[in-house]
C-alpha cells in the first residue's frame, strides 16, 4: 500500500477546526442517549451489509429497534425519476418500486403530512462533482417517520441529521455498485478484445510470411522470364518488345514490394501497441503492468518509432538531428517494457510534429529541427544509482513558464496550443509509463527550443534467465532539472 503524503499544516487546523465544530455541534444537538446509539449502530451496520436489500433493511429497521418509531425508505427512480417505496418496517422490501402514496413527493426541505414526518435524503456533495450517478438533483430519497404524534423537538432534528447519514452511506453504495458494474463491463471488454481482435491480429504474422514468400516467387519468375527474353533478343525479334513489359513488371514489383513494407511496419507497430496496451494484468490489476525484456533501446524503441514519423517530419520541414553519437546501445543494459516504452517516444515524436517552429539561430539563420538523444547520469537516483536521460528537443518558442508546470497533468493543454489539435493526455501517459518503470520524466526550456526527457535507472546486474533489475524503491529528483 502506497503512503499519501501529509497534508500542509495549513489543511491540518482546517481539518482540525472542523472537528472541532463538528463536537460543538453534537453538542448542541442534545440527542438522547439512544438516539446516539441509533446514530452509531446505522453506522456500523450500513459498512457491515454490502448488498442494497440488507442496507435498506438497515436504514429502517434501527429507528425501529432503537427509538420506537415505524419508518418507510423512498428513492428517486435514476431512470424514470420518479419517487418510488424501497421498504418499511410494515412490510419490509415487498414494497420495493411502489409508487409512493398520496401526499408524499420529492422536497429539498422537511415536511409534514397526516401523521408522518418527511426528511429529505441528500447524496453527497462532494461525490456529485466527482462521480455523477444518474440523478439531476441532490436530493436522491425521502425518509418518512410516524407517528408524528410522538415527536418532539429533539427527534425531528435527528431524523433530519439520521437522513443526512443514509444519504451519505447512500451515495457510496450507489457509486461502488456503478463501479463494480464498470469493472465487470471493462473486464469483459477486455476479455473480447483479447480474443476478437488481438488472438486474430497475431494471425497476421503468418498472412505476412506467406505474403513474404510470394514475393519472392514471383521475383524469382521475373528473374527467369528476364533470363529467357535476353537468351532469344538476336534470334527473335518479338523477344525485344518484351524486354520493356519485363522492366515494367520488375517496376511493379518493386513498389509492391515497397509497400508491403511499410504495411509489415504498420502491423508490427500497432501490433506492439495493441498488445502492450490492453493486456489483460493491466485492468485486473488496476495498473500498468510491466513485461520487462532486455534490448538495444535503439534498434527496438527509437528506430521503429522514427521510421514511423520521419516522412511526416520531413514533409513539415522539420530536420531530425540524431544526438547519440553513434554509441553502440549494447553497452548500456536497458531492461524495458519495449511496447509502452515505445509509446513514449511515439507521444514525443507526435508532439515534435505539432509543435516544432522554426527559430533564428546564432548566425542569424532560419532553423527548423528535431534533435534526440541520451546521456548517462551519475548518481541520479542516490548514490551509486546511475540514470540515463532520453531527450526528444524541438526548435521553437518556450513553453510558457506558468504552462510548465503542469505539462504532464491529465487533461493539460497549454495556452499555446490551442490550434493544435489534441487532448492533452499524451505526455500524462509518457509520466505513467516512465514512473511505473521507476523513472521520472520532465521539461526544460534551452537554447533555439524546447527539451522533454525521462530518466531510467540502468541497470546494475543480470541474473539467469530471469532478468532481474535493480532498481530505487524511493528516490528525490535532482532540484532544477538536468
Amino acid at each position: 500500500m502506497s503512503i499519501i503524503c501529509p497534508a500542509s499544516s495549513q489543511e491540518s487546523g482546517s481539518v482540525f477546526a472542523r472537528v472541532r465544530k463538528k463536537r460543538e455541534d453534537y453538542e448542541h444537538y442534545g440527542f438522547s442517549v439512544l438516539q446516539d446509539r441509533a446514530l452509531r449502530a446505522f453506522f456500523d451496520l450500513a459498512q457491515e451489509y454490502e448488498t442494497m436489500d440488507n442496507f435498506y433493511r438497515v436504514c429502517v429497521y434501527v429507528p425501529k429497534d432503537f427509538l420506537g418509531f415505524d419508518s418507510c425508505l423512498y428513492l428517486v427512480d435514476s431512470e424514470t425519476r420518479e419517487l418510488r417505496m424501497a421498504c418499511d418496517t410494515l412490510s419490509g422490501l415487498s414494497v420495493c418500486g411502489n409508487p409512493a402514496p398520496e401526499g408524499i413527493h420529492l422536497s429539498g426541505e422537511s415536511y409534514e403530512t397526516k401523521d408522518s414526518f418527511i426528511a429529505p435524503i441528500r447524496g453527497n456533495f462532494r461525490l456529485f462533482s466527482r462521480k455523477p450517478l444518474n440523478y439531476a438533483e441532490d436530493v436522491i430519497g425521502l425518509f418518512e417517520v410516524f407517528p408524528l404524534s410522538r415527536f418532539d423537538a429533539r427527534d425531528r432534528l435527528f431524523f433530519e441529521k439520521y437522513a443526512n447519514r443514509i444519504g451519505y452511506s447512500l451515495h457510496y453504495k450507489l457509486i461502488a455498485e456503478q463501479d463494480q458494474r464498470h469493472l465487470t463491463f471493462i473486464n469483459t471488454l477486455v476479455a473480447d478484445i483479447e480474443h476478437n481482435v488481438i488472438a486474430p491480429n497475431i494471425r497476421y504474422r503468418v498472412f505476412f510470411l506467406k505474403l513474404q514468400k510470394i514475393l519472392d516467387q514471383i521475383r524469382e519468375v521475373s528473374g527467369t522470364w528476364r533470363a529467357v527474353i535476353e537468351a532469344h533478343l538476336d534470334a527473335c525479334d518479338r523477344a525485344r518488345d518484351l524486354m520493356p513489359l519485363n522492366e515494367r513488371l520488375n517496376e511493379a514489383l518493386d513498389r509492391l514490394a515497397k509497400e508491403y513494407e511499410r504495411l509489415e511496419k504498420h502491423y508490427q507497430n500497432t501490433s506492439l501497441f495493441l498488445e502492450s496496451l490492453f493486456r489483460r494484468e493491466h485492468f485486473t490489476k488496476g495498473e500498468l503492468v510491466l513485461q520487462r525484456r532486455m534490448c538495444n533501446f535503439r534498434r527496438r524503441v527509437i528506430d521503429p518509432q522514427l521510421d514511423r514519423y520521419r516522412e511526416r517530419l520531413e514533409r513539415k520541414g522539420i530536420r531530425i538531428d540524431d544526438l547519440m553519437g553513434g554509441v553502440p546501445d549494447e553497452d548500456i543494459p536497458l531492461f524495458v517494457d519495449i511496447g509502452l516504452i515505445s509509446q513514449v517516444y511515439a507521444n514525443f515524436f507526435s508532439n515534435a510534429e505539432k509543435y516544432c517552429r522554426e527559430v533564428q539561430n546564432e548566425q542569424g539563420e532560419y532553423v527548423k529541427f528535431m534533435a534526440y538523444g541520451r546521456e548517462v547520469i551519475a548518481d541520479f537516483f542516490g548514490s551509486g544509482r546511475p540514470g540515463i536521460k532520453f531527450n526528444v528537443f524541438t526548435t521553437g518558442p518556450h513553453i510558457l513558464p506558468e504552462d510548465r508546470a503542469h505539462l504532464f497533468e491529465e487533461g493539460f493543454r497549454g495556452g499555446d496550443s490551442e490550434s493544435v489539435p489534441g487532448t492533452g493526455h499524451g505526455l500524462h501517459f509518457v509520466k505513467k509509463v516512465v514512473e511505473v518503470h521507476g523513472g521520472v520524466v520532465g521539461y526544460e526550456p534551452v537554447f533555439l527550443g524546447n527539451n522533454f526527457y525521462f530518466v531510467l535507472p540502468l541497470l546494475e546486474h543480470v541474473e539467469g534467465e530471469g532478468l532481474s533489475i535493480d532498481r530505487p524503491d524511493t528516490y528525490e529528483a535532482p532540484q532544477g532539472g538536468i
